[in-house]
């Protein structure tokens, strides 16, 4: 090995460095071609093949992103203008700006300038993919394989608080079915970077088995490993059981979209006659929420809305909330003469194989999921257990099975028509649009809900060209949609 340090030519050739170190390792120079690219990487003043790679190659990712934060992060100044089209297409390939349009992009950046001008830290660069850290969130960007190397991929989310708590150090692993790889390793690397205590990863493609990973525990205290079977409360996800409910009522002629709710509520009305069954199911009713919407029993419905439901809301325009769920499992029930958790079990549940899924009226104790709280000192608390006040509105609890069931199969239990309609825009939201109960991201072809309450977080999607469902779920409050768009949306 020689010990003098060679500077690397102009344009240094990899593939050529690559046969030299085959070739001294043929030569008997070295015994492993690892030693052969060591010594090569550090005789031209790298530490390692890796960083001499990275330094040969450079970062298309990395370039990319600083053209991002040097072009948007004067924005607001004097004589700052945002690029045009023409502009953004230099630096974003055809299909990222058919998922997100060019409008989309100059708003996104203009909610990060101030991140902008702190710059990127914790930068872990590879030719063709980046991650990296800007501010208070994590960037994940993905270039084209070929010149001219723009973004393909780019993606911002929060990043939570530090875990300290030596007892998630070594998280056990369960499965079920068929894990593919890649699932398995944004379960492995989503548990660390957003300080977890279990994480359940879960999908299937339009007619496929479901599968399910399971990373961590269900209970801390106790040291019980997470287990695919487990089961955990749905919150607002359950919102697409009642949605699904209402849309069978309507298929059966016994409800119409754009009839007013107070045709068919008799227990308790609404304050306004003119709000729709269509504008519920996208709230767009404007029905108040409750004051509050966890507690340790539930109770009469009656006594969290008053027999009159206010409306304070402008209906017609989308705010999302549960009120209009609360309504929606009201008009099941005067319609059907049943109570809601009846009617959905026996028209959803039942009908799709959800048979681990139920609504309790009070927190259940076995085979369940505790949830967890992250204290300022980095260590996880056990939340106390609670149900939601409306089951209409976030009463599921479920296993992650179960919720690859819902959103591989719902539509078989509508007729076509209306499960197309129930994926169509009914209001607009920033970022997306409502469907009738289904979040809707058309550009991305994406569609599902979120949950989240004490101590738990879910997220649920569909891509519907495909049937593709994906689940996760974690016993922490945080935010688990990025973790979706991993699955759904890889940068690979």
């Amino acid at each position: 090995m020689s010990d003098q340090s060679r500077a690397l030519p102009d344009r240094p050739n990899l593939r050529y460095l690559k046969l030299e170190a085959k070739r001294r390792l043929s030569s008997g120079e070295f015994t492993t071609l690892h030693q052969a690219q060591l010594a090569i990487a550090r005789e031209h003043g790298q530490s390692s093949w890796t960083a001499l790679k990275e330094h040969i190659e450079g970062s298309h990712a990395l370039a990319q992103m600083r053209w991002a934060i040097s072009r948007f992060a004067p924005a607001g100044t004097p004589g700052w203008n945002p690029p045009d089209e023409e502009e953004l297409r230099r630096h974003f390939d055809d299909r990222y700006l058919s998922l997100v349009p060019t409008d989309w992009v100059i708003r996104l950046f203009d909610t990060l300038t101030k991140r902008l001008r702190e710059g990127l830290t914790d930068v872990r660069a590879e030719p063709l993919r980046l991650r990296a850290r800007l501010g208070d969130l994590r960037v994940e960007a993905a270039t084209e394989s070929e010149p001219p190397y723009r973004l393909r991929q780019l993606r911002f989310y929060p990043l939570e608080g530090k875990a300290d708590d030596p007892r998630v150090a070594s998280p056990p692993t369960r499965d079920s079915g068929t894990v593919p790889a890649e699932a398995a390793a944004v379960a492995e690397h989503s548990f660390t970077e957003l300080g977890l205590v279990g994480l359940l990863v879960a999908g299937a493609t339009g007619d496929g088995p479901a599968w399910v990973t399971a990373r961590g525990w269900a209970n801390l205290d106790q040291g019980d490993a997470l287990l695919p079977e487990h089961r955990f409360p749905a919150y607002s996800i359950t919102k697409l059981i009642t949605a699904t409910t209402v849309l069978r009522l309507v298929a059966d002629g016994r409800v119409q979209l754009d009839a007013p709710a107070n045709t068919y509520l008799r227990t308790i009305r609404l304050a306004d006659d003119a709000v729709t069954v269509r504008q519920l199911l996208s709230h767009a009713g404007g029905v108040d929420n409750p004051t509050s919407m966890f507690a340790d029993r539930v109770p009469d419905l009656v006594s969290v809305t008053g027999p009159v439901a206010a409306c304070g809301g402008t209906p017609g325009t989308y705010a999302y909330g549960h009120g209009e769920y609360a309504m929606l499992g009201q008009l099941i029930t005067d319609v059907t003469g049943s109570r809601y958790e009846d009617v959905a079990a026996r028209w959803v549940l039942e009908p799709l194989g959800m048979s681990t899924s139920w609504f309790p009226t009070e927190p259940p104790t076995t085979g369940v999921v505790t949830g967890h709280h992250l204290t300022d000192g980095g260590v996880f608390e056990r939340v106390p257990a609670q149900v939601a006040v409306v089951p209409a509105a976030g009463g599921l609890w479920t296993t992650a099975a179960d919720l690859v069931r819902f959103g591989t199969a719902w539509s078989s239990l509508l007729p076509d028509e209306l499960a197309r309609e129930a994926l169509s825009p009914q209001a607009e939201f920033e970022g997306g649009d409502a469907g009738l109960g289904w979040g809707l991201v058309r550009p991305k072809d994406i569609a599902g809900h979120p949950g989240a309450g004490p101590g738990f977080s879910a997220s649920l999607i569909i891509r519907p060209s495909t049937g593709q469902t994906w689940v996760v779920v974690t016993n922490r409050k945080v935010l688990v949609e990025p973790i979706n768009e991993r699955l759904a949306l890889p940068l690979d």
